[in-house]
């Protein structure tokens, strides 16, 4: 007598539907962990500082210590804290955001175009700041309004947990004079911008770093053109500029003016010198200072911010070669 065939169709799907069962939880645990290593993006109101304003943020829930393990609440007594409201909105999907991250609009109502330098410090719930960084904003035009993210950077093993972030400083120049090292070479050919400086025992120095990316040569002979400009860029009175620090240090070594030809991708330096003693009479602080590489160039808008103390100079060297 002849048997009946097996039934293998039943157990097949027995089979099949087990293994997407094992499927569909291994890649509910995958979907998991992605969404633990995201932190949730989370609208925040805050008033605008300078016109940039913090919408929302993204901060990691990992903690480093038993004290850090709950989500603290920032204290309303501070207003640069941030409260945290219900809203959500769209998170990036760049794989950095997992340190955590801001995002921040930034609104010129001002009638020219601006370029914004933005300070935001990365802050514990004691308000301890763990780490500031800096954007730059090009060319934000008149009536227009911007959105942009700033990211956490990584922070050391056992750094404690960062859990609200402020604006701590805004600089804003024209877009038209904005300083500049990288990208297209200006039209004037020539690209200037100040750097982080230097400081000891009192002594504050600011190198004014010009570059040649145009055709042929370009000579810079003497000293910078300055004008120092308050936070609303306009001149500041009371202050001598010096031809030369020897006034105010001796120790940047030979300081004679001559000339210096830069070819293209060549680089002359000056230098910004003071001294940030206070004694009697107001100290005097200068966020922006106008810069000409020499007569007839361009102007380009630094934000060294100079804090001279109550001496009332400040001390610009020649422009040398770098070395």
């Amino acid at each position: 007598m002849r048997r009946p065939a097996p039934l293998l169709v039943p157990v097949l799907a027995v089979v099949l539907l087990l293994s997407a069962c094992g499927s569909e939880r291994a890649d509910d645990r995958n979907s998991g962990s992605r969404a633990a290593s995201q932190p949730s993006l989370t609208q925040v109101t805050e008033p605008a500082v300078d016109g940039v304003r913090i919408v929302a943020l993204a901060l990691p829930s990992h903690s480093s210590s038993p004290a850090e393990s709950a989500s603290p609440t920032p204290s309303p007594s501070d207003p640069s804290d941030f409260r945290v409201t219900p809203d959500r909105l769209d998170r990036p999907t760049d794989s950095r955001a997992s340190r955590g991250y801001a995002v921040y609009t930034v609104a010129n109502e001002g009638p020219e175009a601006l370029t914004y330098t933005i300070a935001f410090a990365f802050m514990t719930s004691t308000g301890e700041v763990m780490e500031t960084r800096r954007e730059t904003v090009s060319a934000v035009a008149p009536g227009k309004t911007v959105r942009s993210q700033v990211e956490l950077g990584a922070l050391a093993p056992g750094a404690s947990r960062v859990t609200r972030v402020k604006v701590a400083g805004v600089t804003k120049v024209p877009a038209a004079e904005a300083p500049g090292g990288t990208g297209d070479c200006p039209a004037s050919g020539t690209r200037l911008w100040a750097d982080e400086g230097d400081a000891a025992m009192g002594l504050r120095v600011v190198g004014l770093h010009v570059e040649y990316c145009g055709k042929g040569e370009y000579t810079v002979d003497g000293y910078p053109l300055l004008e120092l400009l308050d936070d609303d860029r306009e001149p500041v009175d009371g202050v001598k500029i010096l031809k030369g620090s020897k006034e105010i240090t001796t120790g940047l070594g030979d300081e004679t003016p001559r000339p210096v030809t830069l070819k293209s991708g060549e680089t002359a330096v000056a230098r910004l010198v003071w001294r940030n003693t206070t004694g009697f009479g107001t100290p005097v602080n200068v966020p922006y200072v106008r810069v000409r590489a020499k007569d007839g160039a361009a102007a380009v808008t630094v934000t060294p911010r100079l804090d001279l103390g109550t001496t009332g100079k400040l001390a610009v060297t020649p422009w040398q070669r770098p070395g």
